[in-house]
């Protein structure tokens, strides 16, 4: 198998993991607070296992030498894993997936904010598009019951803490940013232990917090092993598939209806990025080409 192969495989079955999340936030009857905990702590301690297994404990202290880019990863990974919980209880979940989807924008934001890095053509024109969308998407909410913008503005807040955690270890390519997972993921879940009652679910739900938990361990550490062997154009497309799926799931298995607004803005998002990223993976192969010859 080649590294490319398995690149596309590990990150998309890292991808269909996380789609049930949203999912199992509706499920479970307990305080945002409460899930995010759980979905935090039982994730982060398998995560942690299994590199404690595969890498051994200096796995972690090798990280964390990497200084201040592992740093603001952890701060922002941890923020934006709690703050998807929030969002998903907050407005619909086609909302925040379509919204979250607007990722790859604020990470050419932040890539030219904090790294100098030029922003194209192609990205100014993909930026206009997504805006437009998620511009639709925020005018929809007040129109539809379970959608709001409060809950739209925390996962853009979730979509630009995940893009900033991402922008921050762009140097770090060549190292497993794996070992910083479950440290960003128990260290958010201690955090908001003084804010809710976490025992309050366990008694009756506990095979939902411990499904919920196990699907986020695998989904992540697939997601943050897999894009090493990827272009960022081909993880951007697959990642895509989260946002159409999601919003699908739970539709058929609750009955969640998205909401002709959602639907209509998120379509413009996924296209824009759809077609953006085909262009990029186009000019990737291109400069292949060439360089080849």
């Amino acid at each position: 198998m080649t590294d490319h192969l398995k690149g596309l495989l590990i990150t998309t079955l890292g991808v269909l993991f996380i789609v049930p999340d949203s999912l199992f936030i509706r499920l479970i009857e307990a305080d945002a607070l409460a899930i995010a905990f759980w979905r935090g702590l039982i994730a982060g301690a398998l995560i942690l296992g299994f590199v404690l297994l595969r890498e051994g404990a200096g796995a972690v202290g090798q990280v964390l030498r990497a200084g201040r880019p592992t740093f603001f990863y952890i701060l922002f990974f941890g923020v934006s894993a709690p703050g998807f919980v929030l969002a998903i209880t907050l407005t619909s979940v086609a909302n925040v997936v379509f919204i979250i989807a607007s990722m790859p924008v604020f990470a050419a934001i932040f890539s030219r904010l904090w790294l100098r890095e030029p922003i194209s053509r192609r990205m100014i024109w993909t930026m206009l598009g997504v805006f437009a969308g998620l511009g639709v998407i925020l005018w929809g909410s007040h129109e539809r019951a379970g959608a709001t913008w409060q809950g739209d503005l925390v996962a853009l807040g979730v979509s630009a803490s995940f893009a900033a955690a991402l922008t921050a270890v762009r140097g770090l390519r060549t190292r497993s940013m794996l070992p910083a997972v479950p440290i960003a993921m128990i260290g958010a879940a201690v955090l908001m232990l003084p804010f809710t009652d976490v025992m309050a679910p366990v008694a009756q739900q506990w095979p939902l917090l411990l499904g919920h938990g196990a699907f986020i361990a695998f989904a992540a550490g697939l997601m943050v092993l897999g894009p090493r062997y990827l272009s960022s154009a081909e993880v951007s497309l697959l990642i895509l598939l989260e946002s159409v799926l999601a919003p699908v799931l739970v539709w058929f298995a609750i009955g969640e209806d998205p909401g002709a607004w959602a639907l209509v803005g998120g379509g413009v998002v996924i296209c824009v990025l759809l077609v953006s990223n085909l262009v990029m993976l186009a000019q990737i192969r291109r400069r292949r080409a060439l360089s080849t010859v």
